[in-house]
């Protein structure tokens, strides 16, 4: 059995367990919730009717070297800024324009048509010169003699062809690659214009259904909350058990220890008065018995016929009973304290204590049914509160004058779309065919050179006829004459192209690029009252153009650019309480006692303090163990017997032998029937004395602690699981708000980015420079660079045909 220390410090760390379970397990009130993890973010469907406005960029090309440089051409030629004097001028009083202004701002172009101009007239004459001549037979004819130096003025007159054709050439695929580009992208680019403007006006128009798809989408996080609801009150239940069970389940596995110390202690009383009582009767009917064996033994003993009797009479004179249980304390006052106990079902009340308190979930979801109830009810609410976004939103009636400007801009537009898509046309024919005739030309080159190197080749005497070499002379003839007739043409089509293009370049693009007509449209004055865009686009007052643009570039919704930012602000309307303070306020008001559980009544607890009052601490068990110290008899009667048996063996005398031996067998009688039955009596005895005497030191503490504790419990579960009941409605309000924070903050960025967004009318902008200079005006601008090249390079590469075909022919006079 372990010693009285050892169970008081059992005890005392079982109760140190106790307290350290309460203070880990009990709710404290930094009580934090878990995060939401990936389910806590909400989906929302990109359903709303807004339409987008694709970005376009510059692609990157291998020509950009060539626009590059065509550029820079133009700024050489066009130096001057944005002419805002003679734009004002032009668009409020077209009349008080003068000639001089634009002759001074076009100067640049001004000096290009005149030299257009003198090759236009200059080429054509020295053609027509070079036909008269050629009729009297002096350009283009034979040599008169034959030098030395002629080979090599030959070979250098060839190079200087070849290198001019091909020259020619890389200018005449350039210009035919731009010109099949500008084709290329002129129709998109045409198209683009009134689709850029249905798409705006469609955007705007659009604007009410989108915001009704995007409050519509509230759905998401209402679908989402009542699904919470429904589990709710459940989680709260089970959250409550799971942080107060070990605590209770504490208790009452102390309760139901306190009640075994009280069953097994009633019952170890009982059998000590049972026992005790009987082993007083058993001694006083062994007394007389033993008294009288002893005088028949020690009689026997003393008998002189007796051979080496006198070893063993001693014993024999001892022999008297030992332990006296007549003199322990009594248990009848302790008994009878106890008796009628106990009263109560410990083990029916333990398990009823343990069904309710396993039962709070369930009385969680009973509890809570109504406010969930209500809960749902004012989500129905709040659905109509959220349409109030859609209902309130004041946008189609400041976007109207946005929606006209942007049809009238559609219709007035589409007339001037169709003449330049037919003068694109008549561009791309006439360049098809002027530089198809350049290719011509250059043919004629190749094959000219060719015959007459091949004819000179094989002619023997320089003055000999060479058909060949003729052929050759009159091919490259054939070349000078196209180059003459179609050298006009060439011109005019270059300075045509040149002029649309490069003032297009210099006037539009490059003061795009830098914002200069933008600050031109912003300053006042500047354009006619019909063309003021700050009013036809309905902008603030003190706003304009450029500033509108930024913003629309930077996201801005259009309340912010038009005017709504006084009459109209969106985050105002996206405040969350304005939504959720009811919801809150349910849940904020919302209480209920979910910890009422009855772990002992009255009954019971009288029991125990019966218990602790009967006196089973105040029993002397010390006296009970030193009795039982103490044999039945003093003298081992197996001892004394063997011991006759052994004198016995020893005697002369057949008759004292005889009597030595029936002694030997009363003696071993006795101790068989009577004194094992009393030694198994003190066995039971000492059974119950020990387990008395290890609970009554501590019985006291014990129950003062057991009815401490369940009284501890009993009144802290109540105020505990309110308050596990206020922390997890706490996490679940702040969960829930996030939601509609979510949703909140969607519909605001949507507004802004997407439905109700101005950034398209900045896209076409944007998107409207990026066509008109990057994918037009650029490869335009090539074009008639690039044809340029190979017109002005017609003048040397006549000059080196017409001076190399006297070489192809035969020498009139040959010098020895």
């Amino acid at each position: 059995s372990p010693p009285a220390g050892s169970l008081l410090a059992a005890e005392a760390m079982r109760a140190a367990g106790l307290l350290l379970a309460w203070a880990l397990l009990r709710p404290a009130a930094t009580h934090q919730c878990h995060l939401a993890g990936p389910g806590g973010v909400l989906r929302f469907t990109d359903t709303h009717a807004e339409i987008r406005v694709p970005a376009l960029h510059r692609v990157p090309s291998s020509l950009d070297p060539l626009y590059g440089l065509v550029r820079r051409c133009l700024d050489l030629i066009q130096q001057n800024p944005l002419p805002t004097e003679l734009l004002r001028a032009a668009l409020n009083d077209p009349g008080s324009v003068r000639t001089s202004q634009v002759v001074q701002y076009e100067l640049g172009y001004v000096v290009c048509a005149a030299v257009a101009l003198l090759f236009t007239v200059a080429v054509p004459v020295a053609g027509m010169c070079f036909c008269y001549c050629r009729s009297r037979r002096r350009c283009g004819g034979r040599l008169r003699a034959h030098r030395r130096s002629l080979g090599c003025r030959r070979h250098c007159l060839l190079a200087c062809l070849s290198l001019t054709s091909l020259v020619i050439l890389t200018s005449v695929v350039c210009a035919f690659v731009t010109s099949q580009r500008v084709k290329g992208q002129m129709e998109p680019g045409l198209g683009a214009v009134p689709a850029t403007l249905r798409t705006l006006r469609q955007h705007i128009a659009n604007i009410p259904q989108g915001v009704q798809m995007v409050v519509d989408q509230f759905e998401v996080p209402r679908q989402q909350i009542i699904s919470d609801l429904g589990g709710l009150s459940w989680s709260v239940g089970l959250s409550i058990h799971a942080q107060l069970k070990a605590m209770t389940y504490a208790a009452l596995a102390d309760l139901q220890d306190r009640a075994g110390d009280l069953q097994t202690s009633l019952h170890h009383l009982q059998i000590l008065d049972k026992t005790v009582r009987a082993l007083a009767s058993a001694r006083a009917e062994l007394e007389p018995a033993l008294r009288e064996r002893r005088r028949r033994v020690v009689a026997l003993l003393d008998d002189p016929r007796c051979t080496s009797c006198a070893s063993v009479l001693g014993r024999a004179q001892s022999l008297e009973l030992g332990a006296d249980y007549s003199k322990v304390p009594s248990v009848e006052k302790v008994l009878k304290a106890l008796a009628g106990l106990p009263r109560s079902d410990f083990a029916e009340m333990i398990r009823q204590g343990n069904g309710t308190f396993n039962s709070i979930p369930e009385l969680a979801v009973e509890r809570m049914a109504q406010v969930i109830q209500d809960l749902r009810d004012e989500m129905a609410r709040m659905t109509e509160k959220v349409q109030s976004i859609a209902n309130s939103f004041p946008l189609p009636d400041y976007t109207r004058p946005v929606s006209e400007a942007l049809v009238k801009a559609e219709d007035r537009s589409q007339p001037y779309l169709r003449e330049v898509e037919r003068f694109e046309q008549y561009r791309w024919i006439a360049g098809t065919v002027l530089c198809s005739i350049i290719l011509l030309i250059l043919a004629c080159n190749v094959i000219g050179m060719v015959l007459g190197a091949y004819g000179l080749s094989k002619r023997e005497d320089p003055s000999d006829y060479e058909c060949r070499g003729e052929a050759g002379a009159k091919f490259l003839l054939v070349g000078v004459g196209l180059a003459f007739l179609f050298s006009w043409l060439l011109i005019l089509l270059v300075f045509a192209t040149f002029l649309v293009g490069g003032n297009i370049q210099t006037l539009v693009c490059r003061n795009w690029v830098n914002q200069e007509i933008y600050k031109f449209i912003d300053t006042p004055g500047n354009l006619p009252p019909s063309m003021n865009l700050t009013r036809q686009l309905n902008l603030r007052r003190d706003s304009n153009l450029s500033a509108a643009y930024r913003e629309c570039k930077s996201g801005a919704g259009l309340w912010e650019v038009l005017q709504l930012d006084r009459s109209y602000d969106l985050d105002e309307h996206l405040k969350s309480p304005k939504y959720t303070a009811d919801f809150q306020k349910r849940l904020g008001d919302f209480t209920a006692r979910l910890g009422d559980v009855r772990l002992l009544r009255s009954e019971g607890r009288q029991d125990l303090e019966t218990f602790a009052r009967s006196g089973v601490d105040e029993v002397d068990y010390r006296r009970f163990q030193e009795e039982m110290k103490n044999p039945v008899v003093q003298t081992s009667l197996p001892g004394l017997a063997r011991s006759l048996e052994g004198l016995q063996k020893m005697q002369r005398n057949g008759t004292v032998a005889g009597r030595l031996a029936a002694e030997a067998q009363a003696l071993w009688q006795m101790q068989n029937s009577t004194v094992q039955s009393q030694e198994a009596l003190v066995a039971k005895l000492g059974e119950s004395v020990r387990f008395l005497s290890h609970l009554a030191p501590h019985l006291q503490e014990r129950v003062k602690t057991t009815l401490a504790t369940i009284a501890s419990v009993e009144a802290r579960l109540p105020m505990q699981a309110q308050q596990i009941l206020r922390q997890e409605i706490g996490c679940f309000t702040r969960k829930e708000l996030r939601y509609f924070m979510q949703y909140l903050n969607w519909v605001g960025q949507t507004l802004r980015e997407d439905v109700a967004s101005c950034q398209p009318l900045a896209t076409a902008l944007d998107n409207g420079r990026v066509i008109l200079c990057d994918r037009i005006a650029d490869p335009w601008n090539a074009f008639w660079f690039s044809l340029g090249c190979c017109t002005f390079f017609l003048i040397p590469n006549i000059i080196f045909a017409v001076r190399l075909t006297k070489h192809f022919r035969p020498i009139r006079n040959r010098l020895m």
